[in-house]
């Protein structure tokens, strides 16, 4: 069953679970947006000074 279907019935197990699920999505894409900017960021940085 999807949200987008007619029979759909918002009841307290769905609002938990899909909370619970983009809620953990949310983590994640904030996670990986993290650690491509900070890549991003280093690269460019990195031109500039190089350690190795």
């Amino acid at each position: 069953m999807f949200p987008f279907i007619f029979e759909w019935v918002w009841d307290i197990g769905h609002m938990l679970f899909f909370g619970g699920f983009w809620y953990a999505i949310g983590i994640l894409g904030a996670g990986m947006t993290y650690c491509i900017a900070k890549a991003a960021y280093d690269t460019v940085k990195e031109s500039q000074d190089s350690r190795h």
